[in-house]
């Protein structure tokens, strides 16, 4: 009989557990499902033709005749966009424009600019002037040449600076230029090319790293100001390319070529107003973001990056 009593006393007790883990059990499920949904309508059906010259005659691509910005010019220019493109070398510029030409069919604009400089800006608008601009891509950036402490940068004073211009200044400026008119049309797309460094420290690459977490935040505020005009600002953040910045020669699964990896990322345009650009790169960043804690993210890539730095030195010193 007190057996019987004690059951009866924690029945209600056990039903209220069976129903919170139910409930819990179907949450998680559905939460699950939102999940491959999203993931199958971002990688594998994209925004179909979302990216098209309706939104805009133009398309202006920075840092556009090498690497990831080559790629988003040849992608863009395959999509039906007249490209403007802006570079330092008006050689490899022509020589960009020509074969887009050639293989697209499309009409080219160029303008020659060193970014690091912080004078160019009025000639760069002159440049735009009466451009119907749907797409900007502010893709120019630049790196360190290898790994290093803080205070052992070579002409440090000068690197700062050259980095904020080309870095951070150059996003601000372009954005100021193009944003106006996108807003007037209430249609534009602007891509801001961060990097996956920009979501995490990364040591010996400080300023680098700093640069690109201000283009993440600048992209998303910017986005929540401006997404209920009809604009979209995208941050992207991509992990390893093989390009000439990154000095990785052969592509893997992990490290695709910038073409790869820029069809990719533009079918993300619409769908996620901050992304990594391409799966592998997403499932390393959500590993990154959800699942590692910060303390070893930092302390992994400092040891990698004292190792890359010791491996350069060792190689100069050779020489």
């Amino acid at each position: 009989m007190e057996s019987f009593n004690v059951v009866e006393t924690l029945q209600p007790a056990v039903t209220a557990i069976f129903w919170v883990g139910a409930l819990t059990t179907a949450s998680l499920a559905l939460f699950l499902l939102y999940k491959i949904i999203t993931g199958f309508r971002i990688w594998v059906l994209g925004n179909g033709d979302f990216l098209s010259p309706k939104l805009g005659k133009w398309a202006v691509v920075t840092g556009a005749t090498d690497g990831i910005g080559k790629s988003y010019a040849e992608e863009l220019a395959r999509r039906g966009f007249s490209m403007m493109l802006i570079s330092r070398s008006q050689e490899k510029l022509d020589d960009v424009a020509k074969s887009l030409e050639s293989a697209y069919n499309v009409e080219t604009k160029t303008i020659a600019v060193d970014y690091s400089q912080a004078d160019i800006y009025p000639k760069i608008e002159k440049g735009l002037a009466g451009l119907e601009i749907g797409i900007l891509v502010n893709n120019v950036g630049i790196s360190y040449p290898y790994p290093e402490f803080f205070l052992h940068i070579p002409d440090l004073e000068n690197f700062i600076t050259t980095m904020i211009n080309v870095n951070i200044t150059s996003v601000c400026q372009m954005t100021r230029l193009v944003l106006p008119r996108m807003e007037a049309r209430a249609k534009g797309v602007i891509l801001n090319i961060s990097s996956a460094s920009g979501m995490f420290p990364l040591p010996l690459l400080t300023i680098y790293s700093s640069t690109k977490a201000f283009v993440d935040y600048f992209s998303r505020g910017l986005q929540a100001e401006y997404k209920c005009k009809g604009i979209i600002i995208q941050s992207v953040l991509p992990f390893f390319v093989a390009t000439k910045m990154t000095k990785i020669r052969k592509p893997t699964l992990d490290k695709p070529t910038p073409e790869r990896y820029v069809a990719a990322a533009l079918n993300t345009v619409g769908l996620q107003d901050q992304t990594n650009g391409y799966f592998p790169h997403a499932v390393m960043g959500w590993v990154i973001a959800v699942l590692a804690p910060i303390k070893l993210v930092i302390c992994l890539g400092l040891r990698l990056n004292k190792s890359q730095r010791g491996g350069y030195l060792r190689r100069r010193k050779l020489r």
